[in-house]
């Protein structure tokens, strides 16, 4: 074969190379999974749970706040006739009562990380195990979360979060019923 004819072939072989290849068809998928927690029954519930274990941790503190300030107020009213010792040791009873009540409330909010983590790690792994469902299901290549995944922008009709929150919501149901 000439130099001639190895030019040609290479010169159509990089033509034939260079016709644009039909791809498989990609279909992404987008969910907002803050909305799949502020929508779907088992987010509404949490958030629920959530919201009332704040309340009573803040009550308690609260109820131990009120109790401070009564010592404190005694001790105002009667340090004029107080011993200085007693007067000293009131004031010292009030300091590890203060210094008691910021700890607890240091353990409080600790408490309230945890449960909030768990309580949306539980919910998190349902909606992933229905979002692996439905992707299977309706040939996703791939599902990406809105804000985990660095999604800008995305066009109304890749955004399947109402889906995952209806597929979620019986899921849901389904579970709870069978408890």
């Amino acid at each position: 074969m000439g130099f001639k004819q190895f030019i040609l072939i290479g010169i159509l072989s990089v033509g034939v190379l260079a016709q644009p290849v039909m791809a498989a068809e990609v279909k992404i998928g987008v969910i907002d999974f803050q909305r799949v927690l502020e929508l779907s029954d088992a987010g509404k519930e949490a958030q629920a749970e959530i919201n009332e274990q704040g309340k009573k941790m803040e009550s308690d503190l609260r109820e131990r706040s009120d109790e401070i300030e009564a010592l404190e107020t005694k001790l105002e009213r009667e340090s004029m006739v107080m011993d200085s010792e007693v007067r000293l040791e009131k004031q010292r009873e009030v300091r590890i009562k203060i210094n008691d009540i910021k700890t607890l409330q240091k353990k409080y909010v600790a408490d309230f990380k945890k449960m909030e983590a768990k309580i949306i790690n539980r919910i998190q792994k349902d909606v992933f195990d229905v979002v692996a469902e439905l992707g299977e299901k309706g040939a996703y290549t791939i599902v990406m979360e809105k804000r985990a995944g660095g999604v800008v922008y995305t066009a109304d009709s890749q955004d399947i979060t109402d889906e995952v929150i209806e597929q979620y919501n019986k899921a849901y149901d389904k579970q709870k019923s069978s408890e």
